[in-house]
């Protein structure tokens, strides 16, 4: 997600995954936040790969300043600096999505950060909602499931329900 919106504001973002499709929204997102008050944090730097492969060089690069034929597989250093600052002052956190390719060892640092940081808010006092599947596998994964308030298979459904949209398969019930 970090690299449509890096790209829809004129960022280089190299190989890295963008849903070009997406741009336009994004933008849209970035400027109902600011009208509204609104701070979205987006990575200011990625751990970058020349291929998408566990062994693969890497680089850190600023997250708007990926060179061609490389792309972000993880969250960077100042990143999780930011990150850790945001979540540590947060009383409810919703965590959906991993900050990196998890899967491969090289690049699962971010997600497990992130796990640390949501554990010890939680511990602090907290409410921490984690949600959809590759999110839920993540936590699984690395032992935090049992470190947060509540984890959500239906994370698309869980979306919904915050926004306030009624759930198909709820409104079959309330009828």
């Amino acid at each position: 997600m970090t690299y449509t919106f890096v790209k829809a504001k004129g960022g280089s973002v190299g190989d890295s995954i963008c849903e070009n499709h997406k741009m336009e929204l994004a933008l849209n997102i970035l400027k109902q936040a600011e009208e509204k008050g609104v701070q979205i944090h987006l990575p200011v730097d990625v751990l970058a790969a020349d291929d998408f492969n566990n062994d693969a060089n890497t680089q850190i690069v600023a997250v708007d300043e990926i060179p061609d034929g490389w792309q972000g597989l993880d969250t960077g250093p100042q990143t999780l600096e930011n990150f850790k600052s945001v979540i540590l002052q947060s009383k409810t956190i919703l965590w959906n999505g991993p900050v990196g390719v998890f899967e491969m060892e090289n690049f699962a640092k971010g997600t497990i950060a992130l796990g640390h940081f949501i554990d010890e808010a939680t511990q602090n006092g907290a409410f921490s909602l984690v949600g959809g599947g590759d999110s839920v596998a993540a936590v699984k994964q690395f032992g935090f499931q049992d470190k947060v308030s509540y984890v959500s298979t239906g994370g698309g459904a869980m979306l919904e329900s915050l926004e306030g949209k009624t759930l198909p398969g709820i409104a079959a019930i309330l009828d």
